[in-house]
């Protein structure tokens, strides 16, 4: 549980910078028919929620929750997620799943 409070492995890989970007790296997240508009917030903290609820349910070892943090690496800007590690840590997070 203590571990959960902040980045997996997977998550800290991608924020940490663990290897320099190559154009490889850069992709795009495929159509979600659940957020067919054009703005992406609610698409990004979709995904941040549903990745750490997958780690926190199925473990850090299970990759299917690489999906979740795929989406959110590419959709969300580092400040928001940032900022809801804190809260996270801190207990504050907005989503009673992940508190």
């Amino acid at each position: 549980p203590q571990a959960l409070l902040f980045n997996s492995k997977m998550a800290d890989a991608f924020h940490t910078g663990a290897h320099a970007i190559t154009k490889n790296d850069l992709k795009t997240v495929q159509f979600d028919a659940r957020f067919p508009n054009t703005n992406q917030t609610k698409n990004c903290w979709q995904n941040y929620v549903d990745f750490h609820k997958c780690i926190k349910l199925k473990g850090e070892g299970y990759k299917p929750c690489k999906q979740f943090l795929d989406a959110y690496t590419i959709l969300c800007p580092t400040q928001w997620v940032e900022e809801w590690n804190e809260q996270r840590a801190k207990g504050t997070f907005p989503h009673k799943d992940l508190q």
